[in-house]
């Protein structure tokens, strides 16, 4: 007689990850080390059941009689989950315990056949499901009960728990399903690559495109086109060059960040901010703010030159390899990054560098980093600092800061070389060792100067100024440079709308305020946002008054137009960076 395997508990604990609160700012990192974990190898026998046809043969009756059948079904089985109705089991085959169905040993008993009668009913032949395999269903069957992982889910999970473990498949995760989801994901409203197809033109018959998509990048044969080089205005007078990916490279490059992001979220160490879930420009900054009202009276304010126009393609390809054994996956990373620049109707070779504005290209910028200078410094600061010494890194952008001057000295020193065996290099007029901190206005004097140097980090003006009770107190301004840039955008948009009508401008310049507030409404910042607020206003009304050849506006009419027209006030919208931090990390 053949018998169904007693289902195992499934283990409800999982792993997660903290990040690195306050204090782990000054926390060590291991140095991650290339291993080759092998694909763990497990196999599972099912008992094969037989013999339930002539067994049930013998105890099912001839006949039966009206309204029996309920009662047949009732003493064969239990009932289904989710359901009230009653289901057959094979002869033999334990009664169901609840949420059976969610248990990883559950026996899996096929329907009956075509061809079976009403009665009397004849079992079928059953099979047990794998010991010691767990059950993988994306929806629960009730309510109360927690939703299962997802396929991305469980990479995620897996790469906490095995720290150092490769992953060997994780092309066969590029589905349709998660393909249509990329799509999804990308922006409607994006420039379009060097085949000129934007994302409503591509959804045209898009199950159709998604299924080619997927079985050419199984096969191997999918070759991702060059990117489209433009040019934007920076706001030092030059311009940054960005590659426009094609429409579909951008499918598949959304799908495999989507895939390796759950993995490498584990691996980043906690200063690690920028094109990270949950980490974005103000977390890094309550991070800085919290790290230079300790310790610290010297900054290291750091910028790599070219960043993403100088990765070396032979290390991006080692270090990826660390966790990363899929090798059809590494080859797909590869064919993205020698793909090629379109510029000016010619095709041009790529040998380093990775396109900045394709998706991809933020993750793999941080991978990149992680190995190169983040772990770099972990080790360094266990082993060399005599002081206290922290460091917040967005992107390509980081500051460090330092107890004392000699840490400082020999850091920017070996970072120096560090970055010179990877092919990078500091930017010699943005890299600075200035004084700052507690002390800084007690000896500014001793290098020559009034007051304390400043820096710019992510847009903000970095001031230490003193308390009313003579404290250390660190002020945040918006960026002379940055508001500058702004201005000098607006001005020439609000000269171009001055034939549009007046409310339509009104409305697009309360959206414009409102998003500047949003970023730059931190505590301590109000001056600044009035300053914005006042030059909109005056820039707004000077292209008013140039629409007709009448007189210039009067006091009287100034005022009258903003009651009618009252552009808000810029308020702070941001709690105090203190209070932020420590409630994101703060631990249970």
């Amino acid at each position: 007689m053949g018998r169904v395997m007693e289902p195992r508990k499934r283990n409800e604990s999982e792993g997660s990850i903290r990040s690195h609160s306050g204090e782990d700012l000054g926390a060590a990192a291991e140095t991650a080390e290339c291993v080759d974990a092998a694909a763990d190898k497990s196999s599972e026998a099912a008992e094969s059941l037989s013999g339930s046809e002539s067994t049930a043969r013998h105890q099912m009756p001839l006949a039966r009689e009206p309204g029996d059948l309920g009662r047949q079904l009732a003493a064969r089985g239990g009932r289904q989950q989710g359901t009230g109705r009653q289901m057959p089991q094979a002869v033999g085959a334990k009664a169901p315990q609840p949420h059976a169905s969610e248990e990883s040993g559950a026996g899996i008993v096929p329907k009956k056949s075509a061809k079976t009668r009403v009665t009397p009913v004849e079992s079928m032949e059953g099979r047990a499901a794998a010991e010691g395999k767990l059950a993988q269903r994306n929806a629960s069957q009730t309510r109360s009960w927690t939703d299962a992982l997802t396929g991305l889910e469980r990479v995620g999970e897996r790469a906490r728990k095995k720290k150092g473990e490769k992953f060997t498949n994780l092309l066969s995760h590029i589905k349709v399903p998660l393909l249509k989801e990329a799509y999804q994901h990308l922006r409607k409203d994006a420039a379009a690559g060097v085949d000129g197809i934007t994302w409503s033109s591509y959804g045209v018959d898009l199950d159709a495109r998604l299924i080619d998509l997927e079985g050419r990048v199984h096969r191997g044969s999918y070759h991702p086109q060059p990117v489209r080089r433009v040019h934007i205005p920076k706001g030092d007078g030059r311009t940054r060059p960005l590659g426009i990916p094609a429409l579909e490279d951008k499918i598949v490059q959304q799908a495999v960040r989507m895939i390796l992001e759950p993995i490498y979220e584990s691996e980043f160490v906690g200063f690690s901010y920028g094109f990270r879930p949950g980490r974005s420009q103000h977390r890094a900054l309550d991070a800085l703010y919290v790290a230079l009202h300790r310790k610290v009276n010297w900054v290291l304010d750091a910028d790599i030159r070219s960043f993403f126009d100088t990765i070396d393609h032979g290390w991006m390809k080692r270090f990826v390899e660390h966790r990363i054994g899929d090798k059809r996956l590494i080859r797909l990373l590869m064919k993205w990054l020698n793909a090629g620049v379109m510029e000016g109707g010619e095709l041009h070779e790529v040998r380093e560098g990775t396109p900045q504005g394709g998706i991809i290209s933020p993750l793999l910028a941080n991978i990149y980093l992680h190995y190169v200078l983040d772990l770099w410094v972990c080790q360094r600061r266990n082993r060399m600092a005599h002081g206290q010494m922290y460091i917040v890194r967005y992107a390509d952008d980081f500051v460090m800061g330092f107890q004392y001057e000699q840490d400082a000295l020999a850091m920017r020193k070996v970072m120096a070389e560090r970055f010179a065996e990877f092919g990078l290099e500091l930017h010699p007029d943005k890299t600075r060792l200035l004084r700052f901190g507690r002390f800084a206005h007690q000896h500014c004097g001793k290098d020559g100067r009034e007051r304390p140097e400043t820096f710019d980090f992510l847009g903000f003006t970095h001031m230490s100024a003193k308390a009313p009770d003579g404290s250390f107190r660190l002020v945040r301004r918006t960026s002379r440079k940055k508001r500058e840039t702004k201005m000098r955008a607006l001005r020439q948009q609000i000269r171009r709308r001055r034939h549009d009508p007046v409310p339509e401008q009104y409305d697009w310049l309360v959206s414009v305020l409102r998003g500047h507030a949003n970023y730059y409404g931190v505590p301590g910042n109000s001056s600044a946002l009035a300053s914005f607020r006042h030059q909109v206003r005056h820039a707004w009304h000077r292209q008013l008054q140039r629409r007709s050849q009448r007189a210039r506006w009067t006091k009287e009419k100034h005022d009258r137009f903003d009651e009618r027209f009252p552009l808000p006030n810029l308020r702070i919208c941001h709690p105090k960076p203190h209070d932020r931090f420590y409630e994101m990390h703060s631990r249970p």
